[in-house]
């Protein structure tokens, strides 16, 4: 949605010094010239007058408190399922300019198991949204459907068969299962029936200023395992996702009012 950023920032911007040159020196020529009559104010300076505030204040919101996205795959499932509207704390990893990204203040990193929303490094126009498994120096190893993160395996609670609805109903039947990231257990997807491959299995150690990331739906993601360069540059962040405030999925039978509300594990 960068073309909305863009089109916000420019927007603010625009009706901003329209409002700010009329206020300071177009406001007084009208006056002048109309003596004992009523000025009248142009549509475009009423206009931007009218929104430059509503557009300022969203403007702020967005780039440095919150923003919305919408789940657009089923790589996050089951945490995430596609039609959740979540909400990311833009100030979560530093404060950003807007657009280009620019961390301006540091405020705090990433922790594992963090789900966190950014843009790929082979796909800057996008946002994307993982969950951070390695931090810089770690190093992490995928070996049949089990994570390694310095040498050491994360433990599995098997937690029966998953059952999907929606556009996520193709996952019925995988395994559901506990991964216990430490501090932060999570469920995960793997899928049973699916040919004899090897499914992105490798050792990676996460260079300083990079993160490696993974979706929790193991046999449905593109994730770190499966990119040329394996690791998230850290000024790729975009902020940490920590609220579903509404799920809308017309094939499952529209709003599912059980997620509004929910946290994000």
């Amino acid at each position: 949605m960068r073309w909305f950023e863009i089109a916000l920032v420019a927007l603010t911007f625009a009706t901003g010094i329209i409002w700010l040159l009329d206020r300071l020196f177009l406001a007084k020529r009208r006056a002048e010239r109309a003596g004992l009559l009523e000025a009248k104010e142009p549509v475009l300076v009423d206009y931007s007058r009218a929104f430059f505030p509503v557009l300022a204040v969203v403007l702020v919101l967005r780039s440095f408190i919150a923003e919305p996205f919408r789940i657009p795959s089923s790589s996050m499932m089951p945490s995430l399922l596609i039609g959740d509207f979540i909400l990311v704390n833009k100030f979560a990893y530093g404060l950003r300019l807007p657009i280009n990204n620019q961390k301006i203040i540091a405020i705090g990193e990433p922790k594992r198991g963090d789900v966190a929303v950014f843009r790929p490094p082979h796909h800057p126009e996008q946002d994307w949204i993982k969950r951070v498994i390695g931090l810089p120096g770690d190093t992490v190893a995928y070996r049949d459907n089990q994570v390694y993160v310095n040498g050491e395996p994360l433990t599995y609670r098997p937690l029966g068969r998953y059952i999907g609805k929606g556009r996520g109903a193709d996952m019925t039947g995988a395994s559901l299962m506990q991964e216990d990231l430490p501090n932060r257990p999570h469920p995960v997807l793997e899928r049973d029936d699916l040919p004899f491959f090897i499914q992105g299995e490798g050792e990676w150690t996460v260079p300083a200023g990079h993160y490696f990331v993974m979706g929790d739906n193991r046999d449905n993601s593109e994730d770190s395992r499966f990119w040329q360069t394996h690791f998230l540059p850290e000024s790729n962040l975009r902020g940490k996702a920590f609220l579903i405030w509404m799920n809308f999925d017309r094939s499952a039978g529209g709003i599912d009012f059980s997620r509004v509300g929910s946290g994000i594990p």
